[in-house]
């Protein structure tokens, strides 16, 4: 792609997202929402593969479908109460609408099924931007509109987490697997969304450290399935050796980072009397970390099954830029023993 195009598009998803954070009315948001929707679309579709071609149609559709239904539950609030505001929303009818429009917008449970089928369709580099940042608006919003609608947000987080954790089980696909976690860590995020915000923030920090960091492992060793994986070890052994930790660490295992967020929620959720509900997404979480553990088997303790001299892929040196993958690394691994300090922070 030309590198004007792309800085264009880059911007315009910078943009989409800035204004969505900066509006205090729902038109500014939906705009921002449109914006970010619609500079991604030709990073989506730059490859003219069918298949990438096919995601961005589905892709497209259900964030059109979801920016309607946000665009007239927001119409609707203002015909209910003459209110444009985002804070200003207080009728049940337009924020359960508008909370269903975010969570298909993100991919939460029931509301899911784009999500892997989408990302299956991307290079690793755009699924990365659809895995992240296409999240963070989304979130803004429905961080302002929180304190509402509680039973809808704890029926879509433990669907999610139940459902992100189940789908992954069977998948041999590495995107698909990234899907399914993706809505599991999301479910987990809305779990504890109206009990405590700012634990639901850290937790999506922590979830974009660490999947940044799985991203950039596939990405340098241009792997989409899980037999391919089996081959990493010859192409770079120290990151090899270091990757079944950042798996283990997205599935919530101590001592690595991505402990920190899973016990502080449950932590939350049972300070507000939701113990089975704590004890549901635990369990879930078991489930997830099965296909980690499953991966970080294929990828650290089997040999690649194809012996043949002409099956093993070129081994070239990548080109990708290792600073990044190395930081996000250290901080997917090593940033536990800061929950002390992040615990004094978050209490008020």
């Amino acid at each position: 792609m030309n590198p004007y195009i792309l800085a264009i598009l880059l911007f315009g998803l910078g943009l989409g997202t800035t204004i969505t954070f900066a509006s205090s009315h729902w038109l500014l948001a939906w705009m921002g929402l449109e914006m970010n929707t619609l500079a991604i679309i030709p990073l989506m579709a730059q490859h003219h593969h069918p298949r990438a071609v096919e995601a961005t149609t589905k892709y497209f559709l259900t964030q059109a479908a979801a920016a309607a239904t946000l665009l007239f539950a927001s119409i609707t609030n203002a015909w209910l109460t003459g209110q444009w505001e985002i804070q200003q929303i207080t009728h049940p009818l337009p924020t359960t609408m508008i909370t269903l429009a975010l969570a298909l917008k993100i991919g939460l449970a029931p509301l899911h099924a784009w999500l892997p089928e989408v990302l299956q369709g991307l290079d690793l580099t755009t699924g990365l931007i659809l895995s992240t940042w296409q999240k963070l608006a989304p979130f803004a919003l429905i961080l302002q509109i929180q304190p509402l609608n509680s039973t809808t947000l704890i029926i879509l987080g433990l669907a999610s987490t139940l459902i992100g954790g189940w789908g992954g089980l069977n998948q041999t696909q590495l995107r698909k697997i990234l899907a399914y976690s993706s809505i599991a860590h999301l479910g987990w995020m809305i779990l504890v969304l109206q009990f405590s915000p700012p634990i639901t923030l850290l937790t999506l920090l922590t979830y974009f450290i660490m999947t940044f960091s799985t991203f950039l492992v596939f990405k340098l060793n241009k792997s989409t399935n899980i037999n391919t994986l089996a081959t990493s070890w010859a192409k770079a052994p120290t990151l090899t050796a270091l990757t079944p930790l950042i798996l283990l660490s997205l599935g919530g295992l101590p001592p690595l980072t991505g402990f920190m967020p899973k016990w502080l929620i449950l932590q939350e959720l049972t300070k507000q009397g939701l113990a089975p509900t704590a004890t549901l997404a635990t369990l879930s979480a078991l489930l997830s970390l099965y296909f980690y553990l499953r991966l970080s088997y294929a990828m650290a303790l089997t040999i690649s099954p194809n012996n043949l001299t002409g099956t093993t892929p070129w081994r070239l040196p990548s080109t990708q830029l290792t600073y990044p993958l190395a930081t996000s690394t250290a901080m997917t691994i090593c940033l536990l023993p800061l929950t002390p300090a992040i615990s004094a922070l978050l209490t008020p």
